[in-house]
């Protein structure tokens, strides 16, 4: 049920469909993200191997980054605008808030998203056609295990009753987090370890988006006194671009 709930919350496929799924179901989804991440990152590689075979690298990565903008219905860069307008204008936690709850895109955001998505155009001038294949399916994944410590890590800033999605997300319990970490970490170990698919020397940057996160999480602290889901679903972009641009470093 918690996985049903997890891929309704974080895709726009009609998983609901299946059965009805109880609304305390979704205060539990954050610990099954990475587990989400295996459909969005194996989606987004699959149709990016497949049309880079017929057209210019860069045009098949922009559709394989449509793909996952259609799947996930631009959730997280949704998030990702937001958090860039609220912290980008909001001088007071309430300020922040409020403009992080507002569902107009100011000029923060729009700059925001656009130097997102250029950085991430860069991508295929500098990894293989295969590497960056690979190394979606992995930083996908290892992304939203790193963005969902937010919730071991901070309250959130909201009550239920004003929250966006009127969700206010659980603590992970032990069992939970040793999921998030072995979802998260299992494309790795299986392209790097098992099939020899990856080097090795790319789990040495695994540490990256972890340090990314932390230090989004030390500015949430300051700022808001906590976390909202805009801050999660930015962390998890920019813990991903930050795991990206390492291995164009490295290659």
């Amino acid at each position: 049920m918690r996985l049903l709930a997890a891929l309704t919350f974080f895709t726009r496929l009609p998983f609901w469909r299946i059965r009805e799924i109880p609304a305390e179901a979704f205060k539990r989804v954050v610990p099954l993200w990475p587990l989400a991440g295996w459909l969005t990152g194996f989606t987004m590689a699959l149709v990016f191997w497949l049309c880079s075979h017929v057209m210019p690298l860069t045009l098949a990565w922009i559709i394989a980054l449509a793909a996952r903008l259609l799947l996930t219905g631009a959730l997280h860069e949704d998030g990702l605008a937001d958090f860039i307008d609220g912290f980008g204008g909001g001088p007071t936690r309430e300020r922040t808030l409020a403009i992080m709850k507002d569902s107009h895109i100011g000029t923060y955001g729009v700059i925001g998203l656009i130097v997102y998505f250029a950085l991430m155009l860069q991508l295929p001038a500098t990894l293989s056609r295969d590497t960056l294949c690979l190394t979606v399916l992995g930083g996908d994944c290892w992304a939203k295990c790193c963005a969902a410590q937010l919730v071991n890590l901070l309250p959130y800033a909201r009550t239920e009753s004003t929250a966006k999605n009127r969700t206010v997300y659980d603590r992970m319990s032990l069992t939970d987090g040793i999921l998030c970490l072995v979802s998260g970490l299992a494309p790795w170990i299986v392209m790097t370890f098992v099939l020899h698919w990856l080097p090795v020397a790319f789990c040495w940057l695994l540490p990256v988006p972890l340090v990314v996160m932390l230090l989004l999480a030390w500015l949430m602290k300051r700022r808001l006194q906590g976390y909202t889901g805009d801050c999660c679903g930015a962390t998890f972009l920019l813990c991903e671009l930050s795991l990206y641009l390492s291995i164009t470093l490295l290659v």
